[in-house]
């Protein structure tokens, strides 16, 4: 009955309330589905439900059965916490935390991977590899592993980041341990069931696609692009993303799927977009640009979004491009949408007929994204940017925000925050 209530006050329809239970969504492909959703923003402020402290991270809050989700790391001594707040009011379920130095990962403000949530269980992994597995509801271990001593990471630069992706009874992680880029464990003792891949790991969460009657995992690790069997492990398709031992690896966006398209990129390499044969588990490449001009689309951690038409997002520095989606020529360039500084940043999220961004300085903007430009309909401060992250500027927020109950949901390294975006308000 308690969620019933939660759901009732926090939404205005229980029926069309939704979870966020993962990173970019209930299906990982950066939707929001809700309705009662309101088409201005508030000028300046958003009024906020609540807020609750919380220390430095760049895991985005995740939402699921009227809880809230998200990792931090406290300093002297050092550890990494997993919260549980109530999604009503913010009040704090449960709290967990362990030892974790930070002297091998750089960036060292905290976590890098959302806590994934599916029915009673959440998992959660850190930059240094520790995993567990909890009930949801009430914080208890399940199962715990130091993959990092485990599996011998041969840590990236800046830690651990893919958030964990569940299929069917195991989780799966980007992990870079020897011969163990991307591993598949377990979902509830944690017990190892297959190993794959000698790569380089990066930053890329794993997510998952059906293609000729079959599940995939797609991955971008730091050498290729590749699906794999979920089961075990085995490798249905790739193709190559160069890789060189003098180069760093620093490919952070998620692979997105788009009908028989799946599209790839990072900062360095540029932008790929292969096809998919409908009939067996194989690919072709339609383009890959490469360029490091004005001209491409180089994302870092911007996860692109398409309409099937173009395919929009922001580089290292801010500049928010459209490129054709057949082509990879560029449509237009945008200054406006988040700060031009380096490490600039911006989620976008697709709900019904417009986009939603989260930018650079902590703002939520409404949109519509076309191939002939960027028209802002209403922009509004959600969550003050904080320095530890990156001190140039006034700070950054980078973790992607959640969308549940007809509410917001953002962190900053000081605080997490609650905003209601309901078009009719209980």
């Amino acid at each position: 009955m308690k969620y019933l209530f939660l759901f009732t006050v926090i939404s205005s329809s229980t029926a069309l309330a939704d979870d966020w239970p993962q990173w970019r969504g209930p299906q990982r492909d950066g939707v929001w589905r809700e309705d009662g959703i309101v088409k201005q923003l508030p000028e300046g402020q958003i009024p906020i439900t609540w807020s609750r402290p919380i220390a430095g991270g760049y895991c985005g809050p995740t939402v699921a059965n009227g809880r809230v989700y998200v990792m931090d790391r406290a300093l002297n001594p050092d550890r990494e916490r997993v919260w549980c707040f109530d999604a009503k009011d913010g009040k704090v379920n449960w709290k967990h935390a362990y030892d974790c130095g930070y002297a091998s990962v750089k960036y060292p403000a905290g976590p890098r991977a959302s806590v994934t949530i599916q029915d009673a269980h959440a998992w959660a992994i850190g930059s240094r590899g520790h995993i567990h597995c909890y009930e949801a509801e009430t914080g208890t271990v399940v199962w715990q592993r130091d993959l990092e001593t485990e599996l011998e990471i041969d840590m990236p630069i800046w830690g651990i980041a893919g958030s964990p992706l569940i299929v069917d009874e195991q989780v799966i992680l980007q992990v870079s341990g020897q011969g163990a880029c991307v591993v598949g464990l377990d979902k509830m003792t944690g017990k190892e069931r297959w190993r794959a891949l000698d790569d380089p790991a990066s930053y890329s969460a794993p997510t998952l696609i059906e293609q000729a009657g079959r599940k995939l995992v797609v991955v971008l690790t730091g050498a290729r692009a590749v699906a794999l069997d979920p089961v075990d492990g085995s490798v249905a398709w790739e193709h190559p993303f160069p890789y060189t031992p003098n180069r760093w690896v620093i490919a952070i966006s998620t692979p997105v799927r788009h009908e028989d398209r799946m599209i790839f990129t990072s900062a360095d390499m540029g932008m790929l977009v292969l096809r998919l044969h409908a009939d067996k588990p194989a690919i072709e490449k339609l383009w890959w640009r490469k360029d490091q001009d004005d001209a491409g689309l180089n994302l870092l951690m911007c996860t692109p979004y398409t309409d099937g038409k173009a395919i929009y997002g922001a580089n290292s520095t801010g500049v928010f491009r459209a490129v054709d989606y057949l082509t990879g020529d560029r449509l237009w360039k945008d200054v406006t949408a988040t700060e031009q500084i380096r490490f600039s940043n911006m989620h976008i999220v697709k709900h019904r007929d417009h986009e939603w961004i989260f930018n650079n300085q902590g703002e939520l903007i409404i949109c519509d994204l076309k191939p002939d430009g960027y028209h802002e309909l209403s922009r509004a401060r959600l969550i003050k940017p904080t320095k530890r992250q990156q001190r140039k500027g006034n700070g950054v927020t980078w973790s992607h925000p959640a969308f549940a109950y007809r509410h917001v949901f953002a962190r900053s390294d000081e605080e997490i925050v609650c905003a209601s975006l309901a078009a009719d308000k209980p």
